[in-house]
């Protein structure tokens, strides 16, 4: 997406809200954010899956995701944190801003909009957001043996990860970052045992400590259940989104099963538990 787009330049984009508010932004249009990474305007993104993670909040009410015609104008692009024109892009004649994906200011590593003005923005439909009622409450360790290598994109499960308080707190905020490397390779590290999260951090353990309860869209599983598989670190490169090592596999000492989520937009914080275990 270039700096300089001529002004009737449009792009179909997304936003995530509740199903009162979408039909509310249809009748009124939308009211433009007071502040925000990018200061003043609506945020918006290319990106449905991104979209369609929020709210953060409100997750009992009814969902949808707009999706949108936007007249985007004169665009900046905003690719690094502390960009001299983070928060004032308008005011040297910019529409919109934009943040490329990838490029460590989103968490999920997907790309961004925030556009000034809402007259710049048509909605051509609302699309209801049913993802969270294909939840799967949670599965047994006896049960691990069931999951398949593919599961349809809406598919979740819950999961837990281990570390401090502190850590803990930021990703609820700001979302995971992913490991570089790992015996799955990169991706943000996971598991169905509360057990086995418990037992992580292994190091600063005189730190508070805590386990996030998450609510994880798995998308396409590969199943990893032995040192040395072929696609044991190159899995997201054949299309998987989630490798899965089951329990008693040989690959992870505790027994327990473990899983490897490669995009962090996939994982949703439900709950910051305290892990009082010495």
């Amino acid at each position: 997406m270039a700096q300089h787009y001529p002004g009737r330049k449009y792009y179909t984009m997304y936003h995530g809200t509740t199903m009162e508010i979408a039909r509310k932004i249809k009748r009124n249009g939308f009211v433009p954010s007071s502040d925000g990474m990018l200061g003043r305007g609506v945020y918006l993104s290319r990106s449905f899956d991104k979209a369609a993670r929020y709210p953060l909040n409100d997750r009992s009410q009814p969902r949808a995701v707009l999706k949108l015609k936007v007249r985007v104008g004169r665009v900046k692009r905003i690719d690094c944190q502390d960009h001299y024109m983070q928060k004032t892009w308008h005011d040297h004649g910019y529409d919109t801003a934009w943040v490329p994906p990838n490029c460590g200011m989103v968490p999920s590593g997907l790309e961004e909009d925030c556009v000034y003005d809402p007259w710049r923005i048509t909605v051509l439909e609302i699309i209801p957001n049913n993802t969270f009622l294909y939840f799967l409450e949670d599965i047994s360790e006896e049960d691990c043996g069931t999951m398949a290598e593919h599961y349809p994109g809406h598919r979740y499960f819950t999961m837990y990860h281990g570390t401090t308080m502190e850590n803990a707190k930021k990703i609820e905020l700001e979302g995971f970052e992913p490991s570089p490397k790992g015996m799955l390779g990169r991706g943000v590290y996971l598991s169905r045992s509360f057990k086995k999260a418990a037992a992580y951090p292994k190091n600063n353990r005189s730190q508070p400590l805590a386990i996030l309860k998450l609510r994880v869209r798995v998308g396409r599983v590969k199943r990893i259940d032995y040192q040395g598989h072929y696609m044991q670190k190159t899995w997201h490169d054949h299309g998987y989104d989630t490798a899965w090592v089951p329990p008693n596999a040989g690959m992870v000492p505790s027994g327990l099963e473990e899983d490897c989520v490669y995009d962090p937009w996939r994982i949703t914080v439900l709950e910051i538990i305290p892990n009082n275990q010495p």
